[in-house]
């Protein structure tokens, strides 16, 4: 079987809830590796809610349902305040990024308290922000992954704030990006010296087609788990 698309490979899934400092309950779900124990943790945060991103864009989508089995990753995946998905809504409304400062804390705190290992933050647009903003105050992820960040709701100092963590932050920028294209992308992460800023020809910033699909996932596991690469393309049923 090809591997593309929505395909759903096997994995231990679970319908989970995150509990806000603020009171709030918001919906997600949790995708483990089938007989194994994960080796490390992907905290995935969605895009812009108000511009339909949740916890199933595609990116996000496609990860949990296939790096449990490719790569022995935990993928958890949530909507963020406010935020509705075919799993349900979260509670509360959307914050522009601030509010949601709780809802990364209470993501944090569900790895903790499920002790799964090796947290990296893996944000796509809207959640770059969230990454970027909130991440420096969880001392837990062992560093951010980036896609598209449009560096629109993170000022100058949140960002050169990183400078002084040495935690990798890791940024997949599209060669056709909507917001910020690798030179620019290049220019403000600047600031920060240990960023590794990836520019990734062709492409743009919602990533369609399985073939930028696929290298998202790749540099993904790149920095998570470089032992299972390369990803296999392929899936039997009954693998030797």
């Amino acid at each position: 079987m090809e591997i593309r698309g929505p395909v759903l490979l096997p994995a231990r899934r679970e319908d989970i809830e995150l509990h806000t400092a603020d009171g709030l309950t918001l919906v997600g779900e949790l995708a483990l590796p089938e007989h194994r124990d994960p080796v490390a943790t992907l905290v995935t945060l969605h895009p812009l809610p108000t511009a339909g991103g949740f916890m199933d864009s595609h990116i996000l989508r496609k990860a949990a349902g296939r790096l449990p089995a490719l790569a022995d990753l935990a993928v958890l995946r949530f909507n963020t305040r406010g935020t509705t998905s075919p799993r349900g809504t979260s509670a509360g409304a959307f914050g522009d990024g601030e509010t949601e400062r709780d809802d990364v804390a209470a993501a944090m705190a569900f790895v903790r308290e499920r002790a799964l290992p090796r947290p990296w933050l893996v944000g796509w647009s809207f959640g770059t922000e969230l990454a970027l903003k909130h991440g420096r105050g969880q001392p837990d992820a062992v560093g951010l992954i980036l896609l598209s960040p449009p560096l629109r709701r993170t000022s100058e100092t949140e960002l050169a704030a990183w400078a002084d963590d040495p935690r990798p932050v890791v940024a997949l920028i599209p060669e056709l990006d909507d917001y910020l294209r690798p030179a620019e992308a290049a220019r403000r992460f600047a600031v920060v010296p240990q960023a590794d800023v990836v520019p990734v020809a062709g492409g743009r910033h919602l990533w369609v087609g399985e073939n930028q699909t696929r290298r998202v996932l790749n540099e993904i596991v790149a920095r998570v788990n470089p032992a299972a690469l390369p990803l296999p393309t392929t899936w039997a049923d009954q693998p030797a």
